[in-house]
């Protein structure tokens, strides 16, 4: 291997790895406080928004406190209100409409916008930018920098041009070193970094394991008959067992356009749990199937999301930074929402990073951001819903979910309930052997409704240069044969939306095949591999899908 040319290095007053709701909301506070601050994001995607997919409702609380005076404004991507919120249980041939009025206050959506997420973080792009925050969009952070004291000094991007041997190709480039005073991490759900920063600083000590769901969307034009603008309806049960976690939306945006998702919790039992033919056996409901009539599917995605909550929130702050957004797990799952408290922890953290900086600090743990976030607007929005995720897990659909909402409205009514559930298992620990279990047989494509995996990932844009090295990592291959594969059935070909991972016969044996190209950066294999022996890693900056409107 030939020797590696010396990085090159730029300093900031602060970094931020990740340009989602929790990034730009940083970086743009950060500039408001302080106009002279130095502030630079980084973005693996090929541009901001590539790599963004939510439902997504959005409260604007967060928006309404980061740019006060917006809604006046005539380019913001918030163009639907909500105008009917409609909630159902699924049965296989029926649907039960539940009463608005016996739904807890929090679930309701009145004041909230369906919007496409990657243009919210367009339009906040755009309002760094204005204010002269740096933002670097196909930059992927590979590598925390540390000094010697073990304080992180920034982070590193990745080299580009490595090809599969490891080798520098002709085309390769040399990642550089971003310093910065402090650096902030809001990669999103299970980013590689925090898993990183995580696990050094034991920020998950005394903490809940973290959870997860997998969402999948699509995103589709519909006929106009068939279309209501403003209406969000969320269901759950059928196709899923009671026993299995998990539910739907259907959001009705302008122009005709419908996002439909699909999420199934990540602590199901089941090896032979399909979560994506699951997402296109709902589509077939006769509740639902009458939306997508005559219409045309445009895009699909999809990506993992943070379930734990008030429980599993990692500590935030280690000495040089913090974590913020997703990459800290701020969603709240009854309401399925998570970009309000992103937005809003990206902006606590500005407000003590920038406090610190003004006294003269750098590089030390500003601990006052983890000690005001529980008593916080984002603290209080979790911790009300705290019991929700466990008795779900606990009980089941119905029993669980029925516990969840008594539990919602005694928030609701005294201000708190006088428990605190835990989660247990981690989502891997959670996986059954298949010989506990049958298998499930799911019906084939139509083509007009219901697709297969490689048709879907064609219109999530993904691209990867095949000649580079996998960035899926497998850390034991006869691990993964012995126990993935000849205990519990080889999940990692169902449970991955993009069919990136497959076990196929050669010379009389069974060989785990990765087709890294289809990756979406879900992370889904991060989280529900058994033996966790699957670590993703971002490939070369750029790559990966390209979300449009989603």
């Amino acid at each position: 291997m030939r020797e590696m040319p010396e990085r090159e290095s730029m300093e900031f007053d602060v970094v931020i790895v990740g340009a989602g709701p929790a990034g730009l909301s940083a970086a743009i506070r950060l500039k408001q406080v302080n106009p002279e601050l130095s502030v630079v994001v980084l973005e693996k995607g090929a541009e901001v928004g590539a790599h963004i997919l939510s439902g997504a409702v959005v409260d604007p609380v967060g928006i309404d406190r980061l740019l006060p005076g917006w809604r006046e404004e005539t380019d913001h991507p918030f163009k639907t209100l909500v105008t009917d919120d409609q909630f159902l249980l699924l049965g296989p041939a029926g649907s039960l409409r539940l009463p608005n009025a016996a739904m807890p206050g929090l679930m309701s959506n009145h004041g909230n916008y369906i919007v496409s997420l990657g243009n919210v973080c367009r339009w906040l792009a755009t309002k760094a930018e204005e204010l002269g925050v740096e933002i670097y969009p196909g930059f992927a952070a590979t590598e925390v920098l540390y000094n010697e004291a073990g304080s992180v000094i920034g982070v590193a991007t990745g080299d580009m041009g490595i090809e599969k041997n490891g080798e520098p190709g002709p085309s390769f480039a040399c990642g550089m070193e971003l310093l910065g005073k402090y650096t902030l991490i809001g990669e999103g759900v299970r980013g590689s970094l925090a898993k990183q920063l995580i696990a050094k600083y034991d920020l998950q000590k005394d903490r809940e394991p973290q959870k997860f769901g997998i969402g999948i969307k699509e995103l589709w034009q519909v006929k106009p008959e068939n279309h209501k603008q403003g209406l969000v309806q969320h269901s759950f049960g059928w196709p899923l067992g009671m026993k299995t976690g998990g539910g739907s939306f259907l959001y009705h945006l302008e122009d005709n356009t419908v996002a439909v998702g699909f999420v199934v919790h990540l602590n199901y039992k089941n090896p032979y749990l399909y979560p994506f033919e699951e997402f296109q056996r709902f589509k077939t409901h006769p509740a639902i199937r009458g939306t997508f009539e005559g219409g045309k599917r445009i895009s699909y995605g999809a990506r993992a999301i943070t379930e734990g909550g008030w429980q599993s929130v990692p500590k935030l702050t280690f000495p040089g930074g913090a974590l913020i957004g997703c990459s800290a797990g701020f969603v709240n799952v009854p309401r399925i929402k998570g970009s309000h408290n992103a937005v809003l922890s990206g902006m606590l953290a500005a407000d003590k990073l920038a406090e610190a900086m003004a006294s003269g600090r750098a590089h030390d743990e500003v601990i006052e951001i983890e000690n005001s976030w529980r008593a916080s607007d984002i603290g209080k929005d979790l911790k009300r819903v705290r019991n929700v995720k466990p008795l779900w897990s606990k009980f089941g659909t119905a029993l669980g979910v029925a516990l969840g909402g008594l539990d919602m409205w005694i928030n609701q009514i005294f201000g708190s309930s006088p428990f605190t559930l835990k989660h247990g298992k981690t989502d891997a620990a959670s996986l059954e052997p298949a010989a506990k279990h049958k298998k499930i047989d799911y019906p084939k494509p139509d083509g007009v409704l219901t697709f297969d995996r490689l048709s879907s990932v064609f219109l999530s844009n993904t691209n990867h240069e095949e000649d580079q090295p996998v960035h899926l990592k497998v850390k034991d291959m006869d691990l993964q044969k012995r126990s993935e594969h000849d205990i519990y059935a080889g999940p990692s070909s169902r449970y991955c939306p993009a069919g990136v991972y497959e076990w196929v016969e050669k010379d009389g044996r069974q060989v785990f095949v990765i087709n890294a190209q289809n990756c979406v950066h879900c992370k889904t294999c991060d989280i529900k591999d058994p033996n966790e022996n699957i670590t993703w890693a971002p490939p070369q900056g750029g790559e990966g899908p390209v979300y449009s409107e989603m």
